[in-house]
């Protein structure tokens, strides 16, 4: 299982009639098993991207080839739950034959077992994004997109809901890809990182890291944020 990825431009119009280009050239393939990171400041189209990629955007010259049969799972950067749905109910709509065992430990990972029968508006953000993300993996994705799921946490939330993430994505094989505006995020869930320029995005630089994630040391994290961090991206 593989996706191609080959945009040549991405535009759109304004009210006014202006023409704002948003992507410029992004082309990778991702395969199973690999997680992609699409890494660049913001309003570099990458969530653009994200919705060329997820089918939600046709508007664009280019082609994306993935494979038809596969099964999309998806967290956008807001958790967009329904909230006259408790969380169970939430997950339960997206997959109505998930088994409660696989249920149960996929809630006991994002530690939601005590919020099963809470509603949206009883959560906190941590917690909501965490009830997005067993949706995602609630059907059994084929290929899951991450939008930024870190986004607006502090330090110590965000550690601990990416390393759920990073739990639940060596759980299943299958084509994973992230976006993020954190570095440090970057090097420690991705296996392939796409650094974007500015809008309009184009890729700059890909990054591989070699050492299966869940190998890499705090001083090869360091060593490859510091390296990454040096690189003079604006002017390539």
């Amino acid at each position: 299982m593989q996706l191609d990825v080959d945009i040549r431009s991405k535009s759109f119009e304004n009210v006014a009639g202006k023409r704002h280009d948003v992507l410029d050239g992004v082309s990778f393939t991702l395969n199973e098993g690999e997680v992609g990171v699409v890494f660049g400041p913001s309003g570099c189209g990458k969530s653009t991207l994200l919705k060329i990629l997820a089918g939600l955007d046709h508007d664009y010259q280019g082609q994306v080839a993935r494979p038809p049969a596969a099964r999309l799972g998806i967290v956008f950067q807001e958790p967009r739950l329904l909230p006259w749905r408790s969380v169970e109910e939430n997950v339960r709509l997206v997959a109505p034959h998930i088994e409660d065992i696989r249920l149960s430990t996929l809630f006991d990972v994002l530690e939601l077992s005590a919020h099963r029968s809470h509603f949206p508006g009883e959560l906190s953000l941590g917690l909501a994004r965490r009830v997005a993300l067993a949706r995602a993996f609630a059907v059994e994705p084929d290929f899951l997109i991450l939008d930024e799921p870190l986004a607006s946490l502090d330090n110590a939330l965000a550690g601990r809901l990416r390393d759920q993430i990073a739990t639940l994505v060596a759980s299943r094989q299958m084509m994973t890809l992230l976006v993020t505006h954190d570095l440090d995020d970057a090097i420690r869930l991705g296996d392939r990182l796409f650094f974007l320029s500015a809008r309009p995005g184009r890729i700059l630089h890909v990054e591989t890291i070699a050492t299966p994630r869940a190998k890499r040391s705090e001083q090869e994290i360091d060593e490859i944020k510091m390296r990454l961090s040096q690189l003079d991206l604006a002017n390539m």
